[in-house]
Formats: C-alpha cells, sequence, structure tokens
C-alpha cells in the first residue's frame, strides 16, 4: 500500500528502513486484524534529521519501540517501554503515516534511536532489539552467572535469543519446547536440553537436570496461559523467575512459600546497557546468524506471516526492497 512519506519535525527523525525484524504482528494477521503501521523493530539510516542534536544524515541506528515522553520518571531512567504518556508522532509532524516499522519510511524521537557502531552489519544490529534485548534484561536482572543452571520456557525468537545469552554468560541452559524445528534450533543454540513441556514427567526432569532442587533461574517467553505457574514449580527455594509475556497468573501462596524473585522485563535500557549489548551482538555473531533463519522482502510479508504461524522459524527478518537481501 502507497501512503505520504512522512515528515521530520523538531526532534522527530525521519528513517529509512534497512530492515524490519518481524515479531508478534503475525497474530493480528491471523486475526484477520490489517493495519499500515505494523512492526516496533527497525533498523534504519536517517534521511532527514530536523532539529536534532544527537543524530545527522546518514547514521544507521536501531530504532527502539514505543514513543516514550522523555521526560517521565521512567523515561529518564531510560526506561522509555514502560512510559505512560507516548508521544503522538503523526499528530507532532503532520504526517499519515511513519509509526510502523514494516514500511519504506517511520518517524521517531531522537532518543529513541541508537546509532549502530560501523563494525556491525546491519542484519546482526537488527537482532539487538527484541531477539536480544529482553532477555539480556532478564538475564541482568535475575543476577545470571556461569554458576547457574538457567530454564527458558518457550523458543520463539525471544527465547531462542535467551539461551544465546544465557550460553554467554558460560551458564547451562534447559529449554522447555514442543515444536520439533524451533527444540532442534535451541539445541544448536546451545540448550543443553530440550524438554517437551506437556511431558507428564517435567518436574522431575527438570530437577534431574539440575541437582535435585530445581533451576536457579528461569525465563518464560511462551506467552501461554498455563506457563507461568508450571515454571514457577521448576525454580529451586529462593530462585529467580523473570517473565517476557503478558499471558498468565501465579500463585501467591507458592511465590511466598519459595521465596522466589521475580521479574517483569519487557524491552532493554539502551541508555544504559547499548554499549554492553553492542558487544554481546559482536560476540555472538555466528549465533545470530542461526538464529535469523529466514528473509522476506516486504511484498512477500503475507508469506512471511504464513511462516510465523507454523512456528518453524527462528528470527524473521523483513526487507523494504523487492528482493530479500542475504
Amino acid at each position: 500500500m502507497h501512503r505520504p512519506e512522512p515528515q521530520a519535525s523538531g526532534d522527530i527523525v525521519k528513517i529509512r528502513v534497512l530492515v524490519a525484524p518481524m515479531c508478534t504482528e503475525w497474530q493480528s494477521w491471523r486475526a484477520g486484524k490489517l493495519s499500515c503501521e505494523l512492526g516496533h523493530e527497525a533498523v534504519g539510516e536517517v534521511v532527514d534529521a530536523a532539529q536534532s542534536t544527537r543524530l545527522k544524515v546518514g547514521d544507521r541506528v536501531i530504532v527502539m519501540p514505543h514513543a516514550g515522553c522523555g521526560i517521565c520518571p521512567a523515561c529518564r531512567a531510560g526506561e522509555h517501554i514502560h512510559c505512560t504518556s507516548q508521544r503522538d508522532l503523526l499528530n507532532e509532524t503532520g504526517s499519515s503515516s511513519g509509526i510502523g516499522c514494516y514500511a519504506e519510511y517511520l518517524l521517531k524521537p531522537d532518543y529513541l534511536l541508537q546509532p549502530v557502531p560501523d563494525d556491525i552489519e546491519t542484519h546482526h544490529a537488527a537482532m539487538a532489539i527484541c531477539a536480544l534485548g529482553p532477555s539480556f534484561t532478564s538475564m541482568h536482572r535475575m543476577r545470571v552467572s556461569a554458576q547457574d543452571t538457567v530454564l527458558i520456557s518457550g523458543c520463539g525468537a525471544v527465547g531462542l535469543g535467551a539461551i544465546i545469552n544465557a550460553r554467554t554468560i558460560g551458564a547451562r541452559v534447559i529449554a522447555l519446547e514442543l515444536n520439533p524445528y524451533r527444540a532442534a534450533l535451541a539445541q544448536d543454540l546451545g540448550a543443553e536440553l530440550v524438554i517437551d513441556p506437556r511431558a507428564p514427567d517435567l518436574l522431575d526432569q527438570v530437577r534431574a537436570a539440575s541437582g535435585g532442587y530445581g533451576v536457579d533461574a528461569a525465563l518464560d517467553t511462551s506467552n501461554n496461559e498455563g506457563a507461568p505457574a508450571v515454571v514457577l514449580e521448576l525454580v529451586r527455594a529462593r530462585g529467580r523467575l523473570a517473565f517476557v509475556t503478558w499471558s498468565g497468573s501465579l500463585p501467591v501462596n507458592r511465590i511466598t512459600g519459595k521465596g522466589v524473585d521475580i521479574f517483569g522485563t519487557w524491552h532493554w535500557n539502551h541508555d544504559v546497557f547499548a554499549d554492553e549489548l553492542l558487544q554481546r551482538v559482536r560476540d555472538v555473531r555466528p549465533l545470530l546468524d542461526k538464529l535469523a533463519t529466514h528473509r522476506f522482502a516486504m511484498p512477500e510479508i503475507g508469506s512471511a506471516f504464513a511462516l510465523q504461524e507454523t512456528g518453524n522459524c527462528g528470527k524473521v527478518l523483513l526487507y523494504p526492497s523487492k528482493v530479500a537481501q542475504a
């Protein structure tokens, strides 16, 4: 669909999209919900810096999700994803498009654009957003170390990225996944053991693989309604548990009884951790090439959505050009 190009204004910068990693938008496609503003991940090139003092035309940048106000306590701490007063970029610029990443151009406040170092390839930089970012935050908040055994629940793109993060730290990884394609990919990325979460002896298997007490830390990325309570039982007493998910509930008596530390982690703080996460990208480039299993050109987006619905993929990359780049 052709729409007018968005216009930069003030600190709102115009970006030409180079690659847009695909995330959960396929679920809206499956539900028949049509939108011209899909996508919340991208790496692009500044084509109009407007009045920005941070960026210039030609800069390659990682595009962070949403449009936090930049002045509330969350934004001042670099936690723009948790801002409750998101900016209306279309109203501010008078544009009719530009807030979705599945497009040739988009708009974003300059403080939500992270410059990409020259030594990092564009497609690798794109994996710093949702593929690595949320679980990077989870591992940091859970203080995961090389002495830990970590359980990853759900091996979609976020869960697979979590395996990469945990293994890079040096932790042992147990994964839960029922899709054979993703279970195999999880092992290829470093999971020591992958278990079908429907297994009747799931608790026994996890305890046997973690010294008899349960794992030290766990991250649920599955978005399965029943997963949180199950994963809680797989964590040892005084263990740590994080969620990058929006479904399910937890029994308070078990949280208190086990003394578990629990964290909700949605994204990553580029104001604080950009250097560290970009170094992670450098360190794991061969694994990122395995995680990015498919590439599509924008006109092929229907096929990309259909593939994602099967679950037989890792991270899928979308390119605005008519031919998907290698």
